[in-house]
């Protein structure tokens, strides 16, 4: 996980008896409280198992790359790779990760936009064939230093240019421009990449679109001589079932229209988030406290009333693990350690704060919560897609242990699909857990 600690060797708890997720970070949370309180996080492999098995019967056809960017941990690779996903890197420390976990070269997809030289040369001496090219400045760079490369052109799309106000990519007007200066350059091109964020309102009419212009590009290709084979559409994807159901609406009779699996177009997908974001949990400890009353006065006169206000410091803010607050990303309100609401009990609005006293190290604006106290731990679930690594360098903190953990469930089923200690998972020591 970026911005978290791995070793090159993971114990990896086996959960027996019906020992549930919950037990383990209450251990965690009796150790720490012994020591110095420090944060940690508890990763599910078998939620790995779990979004794998939603994912094949949700959209068979589709197969799936991860993003490495979205979660770094060579544990999480690792199990993915056992599972037979293929791998997009955005950078050499990525590919070389990926290459690290024994991923063959074939399964990996270079991408990123304005690739650096040492980039592309790195790929090539690692025999990284599959580089997404997106404009003719990068073609250029490829065709020197790659020759062998095979091309997959990123086009661009209206819901994507939409959200990030720039444009990436190529349009389908200038497509066979580029084509024909590939061709000139003597550079394969086989497939095509586009991307519909998940934010985008109307799925039905992006994919149509994106699909549409697809096929355009693919017919193109195919009178210049190009072998087109593989259709990569994006990322995008939630974490949800119900998006996901959605998209599979979308997609699933454009597929069949335009590539049908008699076409030989293999057909890829990059669900990041969908895969790890429930895989792991964040444990923070409070470590401050502050009370803050606002009095305002009602329009029936003479009334006065307080509003009291909870604003709590937790020892990891937005320069540490949440650092994804700091692109705008919002953070989930978190489940209070060990503490079942009564009927009787009041909540209070509240705030979470990072330890820095920077007015940027706001985690939660305001939610509700029943009064804390110092000392107290909060639960952050669905925290497997970890903020930009580039700001990890600004927190001073050591990195957070992070303890992993599988159901006996969970690991028979991963067994049953191939997944083995003994070839698979070289890395991993599975021990029985013991609270």
């Amino acid at each position: 996980m970026k911005g978290l600690a791995d070793n090159p060797s993971y114990i990896v708890e086996l959960l027996e008896g019906g020992v549930t997720l919950e037990n383990v970070i209450d251990g965690h949370i009796c150790e720490q409280a012994l020591v110095e309180k420090s944060a940690f996080v508890v990763g599910d492999l078998g939620a790995l198992m779990r979004r794998h098995v939603c994912w094949q019967s949700a959209v068979p056809r589709l197969q799936p790359y991860y993003p490495v960017k979205c979660n770094r941990s060579p544990a999480v690779i690792e199990v993915l790779a056992s599972l037979g996903l293929g791998f997009v890197c955005a950078n050499k420390t990525e590919v070389s990760l990926v290459l690290e976990q024994g991923v063959p070269p074939e399964s990996i997809i270079l991408s990123g936009v304005c690739k650096q030289l040492a980039l592309i040369k790195y790929a090539a001496k690692n025999n990284v064939q599959h580089l997404v090219c997106e404009n003719e400045a990068e073609l250029s760079k490829i065709s020197r230093l790659h020759p062998s490369a095979k091309l997959l052109l990123q086009l661009t799309t209206e819901a994507h240019a939409a959200e990030t106000s720039m444009a990436f990519g190529f349009s389908l007007k200038s497509c066979r421009h580029l084509l024909e200066a590939a061709k000139d350059l003597g550079v394969q091109v086989v497939g095509v990449t586009f991307h519909i964020p998940s934010s985008c309102q109307d799925l039905q009419q992006a994919y149509t679109h994106a699909l549409s212009d697809a096929r355009c590009v693919f017919d193109m290709g195919a009178d210049l001589g190009f072998n087109m084979n593989i259709l990569d559409i994006g990322g995008g994807f939630t974490g949800l079932e119900f998006q996901l159901q959605q998209v599979e609406s979308a997609v699933r009779p454009l597929l069949d229209a335009y590539f049908p699996p008699m076409s030989g177009v293999q057909v890829l997908a990059q669900p990041g988030r969908f895969y790890v974001a429930s895989a792991f949990s964040l444990a923070v400890s409070v470590i401050g406290k502050k009370v803050e009353t606002r009095h305002w006065d009602r329009l029936t006169q003479g009334v006065n009333h307080e509003d009291t206000e909870f604003l709590y410091y937790m020892n990891e803010g937005v320069y540490g693990p949440f650092s994804h607050k700091l692109l705008g990303k919002s953070i989930a309100v978190p489940s209070v350690h060990k503490h079942a609401l009564c009927a009787e009990e009041g909540v209070f609005p509240s705030s979470l704060w990072g330890p820095t006293l920077d007015q940027l190290d706001q985690v939660v604006e305001r939610c509700l919560l029943p009064e804390l106290s110092v000392g107290d731990w909060l639960c952050f679930s669905n925290m497997g897609v970890c903020g930009l690594e580039e700001f990890s360098c600004l927190s001073n903190t050591p990195q957070l242990p992070v303890y992993y953990t599988v159901s006996t469930c969970d690991w028979y089923e991963m067994q049953e699909a191939g997944v083995t200690l003994d070839s698979a998972m070289k890395n991993f020591s599975l021990v029985e857990y013991s609270a």
